[in-house]
């Protein structure tokens, strides 16, 4: 217990500025704040309890007290519901360290006689426990007052002492979900930015093609994901006139999913310009994976290509992933690729290079499966489970994008898969799209006669 009789050069006691504890009252985020009814009902019920008449929940720093809540007395407005340290009997909680202060008679207590509460405040009697935070610092006082002098019963103060408990209680698990909430915001900040670092700042400008990607963290409708996800994507040039996509689906999340998904990147990037074979560059990447013990196995798409006259032309291999989609100018979609084994499990793989070519208006769609493995959160409309938006559901919204560039299409089947699912996915989405540019209609007005 600090000593009660050390006080200020002002008069109040000496254990009101005390830096920690002024920090503590601070931190409770409670000073300045309007009226509660968590806080209003529980000093209704001492005032009801002790039949007081008033009761109040004060906040105490080391120049004024704050009433939280008054119950008893018509007081709304902020300014109104302070008062300076001097002219409150919270001061001796404060002072007396954690232990209650209570007075039957404040006119002859010796501790309270002339007071300058006594009078303006009508404190014929006062019985008040300290509100404590977790370290024992004096946050301020719950008390109740009545007019008239009186004994406080063994009831009353035990009451007292327990209300005073609950709204210490409350301070700090309000304060714990403060913390809670501001380290989840600053985890998710990390893996946004994680996240971030695994996918292009942005795409490859391609002579003559369009380019557009989107990427969507698995989520329950709140955006607070504080995983990293193991989708990646990348489009870039290997040599010359000749680049390549490619897309993955590392399984699972977390750092390990971020390792495998940092390491397959940037493995395609450093072996690409050794093999124009997509089926060769794969497996050169499940080498690796192996060498490493990558911990997670990786599904991918990587396609080779090179301009052409008309377009473009190239190859495509799929590693235990879905196959590519290929909308024509003339709004039909093909699938492309033959299925093969994914990475990072067996040293023998069985991949195929599939040969493609793209005309003016055609595109070129690479996609994870979070694209068509989309539902409706569970239990929101009758068979929501079974609802999955398939690779059938993705082709007819691919046809219904015909005659969009990149990334209107990117767009589309975004708000597509939004309107399926409702902001509810149970994982991640990458989407990537490459596009030939179609011929630009000449301007009527720059014919010569």
């Amino acid at each position: 217990m600090k000593d009660p009789g050390v006080v200020r050069g002002d008069g109040p006691p000496a254990a009101l500025s005390d830096p920690a504890r002024v920090r503590a009252v601070e931190a409770t985020g409670l000073l300045d704040t309007g009226p509660e009814d968590i806080f209003d009902d529980l000093a209704a019920l001492a005032s009801r309890i002790t039949g007081s008449g008033r009761a109040f929940i004060t906040l105490v720093d080391a120049e004024r007290s704050f009433w939280k809540s008054c119950v008893g007395v018509d007081l709304v407005a902020l300014a109104d519901r302070q008062a300076p340290i001097g002219q409150s009997f919270c001061s001796f909680l404060v002072a007396a360290g954690g232990e209650p202060f209570v007075v039957e008679d404040a006119t002859t207590d010796p501790r309270t006689a002339g007071h300058p509460a006594v009078g303006p405040m009508s404190i014929g009697a006062w019985a008040g426990h300290p509100l404590l935070d977790p370290h024992g610092q004096v946050l301020g006082g719950f008390c109740v007052i009545d007019d008239a002098p009186r004994t406080w019963s063994p009831a009353d103060l035990t009451t007292l002492a327990t209300l005073a408990r609950s709204v210490s209680a409350e301070i700090h698990l309000r304060q714990m979900l403060t913390v809670s909430q501001e380290a989840h915001q600053q985890s998710a900040d990390l893996a946004h930015t994680l996240q971030a670092g695994l996918l292009p700042a942005a795409l490859r400008t391609i002579p003559g093609m369009e380019a557009a990607a989107s990427y969507q963290p698995a989520s329950n409708g709140q955006r607070t994901d504080i995983e990293v996800g193991g989708d990646f994507y990348d489009l870039f040039r290997t040599h010359g006139a000749n680049y390549a996509a490619v897309l993955g689906d590392v399984c699972g999340k977390g750092v390990q999913a971020a390792q495998v998904s940092s390491m397959a990147r940037y493995t395609v990037r450093a072996d690409a310009a050794d093999t124009g074979s997509p089926a060769d560059l794969l497996t050169r990447l499940n080498t690796a994976m192996l060498a490493q013990r990558a911990p997670r196995f990786l599904t991918s798409v990587y396609t080779a290509f090179h301009l052409t006259p008309t377009g473009a032309a190239g190859a495509i291999a799929l590693a235990g992933h879905p196959p590519a989609l290929v909308r024509r100018a003339g709004g039909h979609v093909e699938r492309l690729g033959t299925p093969g084994t994914l990475l990072g499990v067996m040293p023998r793989l069985n991949l195929t290079d599939v040969p493609f070519e793209l005309g003016p208006g055609d595109l070129l769609l690479l996609y994870t499966d979070g694209a068509t493995e989309a539902r409706p959160r569970p239990g929101t409309t009758p068979g929501a489970a079974r609802a999955v938006f398939g690779e059938a559901d993705l082709a007819q919204a691919l046809a219904a994008s015909h005659g969009m560039d990149a990334t209107a299409t990117i767009t589309h089947l975004t708000n597509t898969l939004e309107a399926h699912h409702h902001g509810w996915t149970s994982d991640d989405t990458a989407l990537l799209a490459l596009r030939v540019a179609p011929p630009t209609a000449p301007d009527p007005r720059t014919r010569t006669p």
